[in-house]
């Protein structure tokens, strides 16, 4: 038995942990390096038609921050709690180049029993469901379709897509699933205050799976030059991350039920969390942030980690999905403590 395999609406993974996209994800040799490292599925750095998307990632920049705020190291050695701000853009390729490659690599991802994952961008709807027709025609096994980007009122007009509104992001899938035969995975966006709301619609038109969910934006001020760091806002990620992921997740399962898949993505460093994303009610975990800064032994690790806990545990990956998120209680349902709340507060206020 694999203690480690999950189950994303028709489809079977050997083990929970995504590689999910980011700019390590646009080279061969980061496809091939994700896979030989084990992961369940592999995602290809998002793409559509916009020049402008693809312009965005000529002025990509990133920096990695400390828990002070301080610039750290990039590489193998930064620590785990490593955040990270950036300014991303699209693959840089062309959308045929582009789906070559992700079909070259879907071959090698059968071979390790891994899931290669095309990811498509909303831009304009008719030109990325031109693309997602041409993503199955050529043999391809799922789509994600990202309509989450944290980008959206940042990046050009008409680039990427940050889809709020939760009747938009119902009729977009609904136009994507009408027209495809292969499942899709629908990306939402972190900047909604009811990100659950968001996946319900996804769910009621026809996605297999929500991933719960993109980055959010900041602004970091730098102390010494007085100038935003990176000179804008920019996407931020990191372990902080993973709470507010696994309260999205507790909650999209609530309102959702316990049969339409999720999938945890953002704060997740390793595979201790990936498994606190699958107690919360993710079915599997995507790991971008942790991989493009550390290397990818982060998910080899994660998947050494994981299985040492279920197995410690007594478990398998299916036993952990929404464990903690149905024994979630609401504050109205929490005992009164006499007091307790002293305890918590410095001397002078009691």
């Amino acid at each position: 038995m694999n203690r480690l395999e999950t189950h994303i609406g028709d489809i079977t993974l050997k083990n929970p942990i995504i590689a999910a996209p980011a700019e390590h994800m646009i080279a061969d040799g980061g496809l091939r390096a994700a896979i030989d490292a084990g992961a369940g599925a592999v995602v290809v750095k998002s793409t559509n038609e916009s020049q402008a998307a693809k312009a965005q990632l000529r002025a990509a920049e990133y920096v990695a921050l400390d828990t002070q705020w301080q610039p750290v190291t990039w590489g193998a050695n930064a620590d785990p709690s490593t955040m990270i701000l950036s300014r991303s853009g699209l693959h840089p390729l062309g959308f045929e180049d582009w789906l070559a490659q992700c079909v070259s690599h879907d071959r090698i991802a059968r071979d390790n029993d891994c899931l290669l994952v095309p990811s498509l961008i909303l831009a304009d709807l008719d030109r990325a469901i031109d693309m997602a027709l041409a993503v199955q025609s050529a043999g391809l096994r799922v789509l994600e379709f990202n309509i989450g980007t944290p980008y959206g009122r940042e990046a050009a007009k008409g680039a990427v897509s940050t889809e709020t509104a939760a009747d938009r992001v119902g009729a977009l899938t609904r136009a994507m699933t009408e027209k495809l035969d292969i499942p899709v995975w629908v990306k939402l966006t972190g900047q909604s205050s009811d990100v659950p709301d968001l996946a319900a619609s996804a769910a009621d038109a026809g996605a297999q799976a929500s991933i719960v969910a993109g980055r959010l934006l900041g602004m970091l001020p730098d102390l010494e030059t007085m100038q935003p760091m990176l000179g804008t806002s920019g996407g931020f990620g990191g372990f902080w991350n993973l709470p507010l992921t696994c309260h999205w997740l507790a909650l999209c399962r609530a309102a959702l039920g316990p049969n339409d898949a999720l999938i945890g993505i953002n704060g997740i460093t390793g595979g201790h969390d990936v498994a606190r994303a699958l107690l919360s009610g993710a079915s599997a975990a995507g790991l971008a942030s942790a991989v493009m800064l550390r290397g990818f032994d982060v998910i080899s690790d994660s998947i050494s980690e994981l299985d040492a806990y279920c197995h410690a545990k007594g478990v398998t990956v299916v036993d952990l999905i929404g464990r903690a998120a149905d024994a979630r209680k609401a504050f109205a349902d929490m005992p009164e403590l006499d007091n307790h709340w002293q305890s918590f507060v410095p001397p002078q206020s009691k």
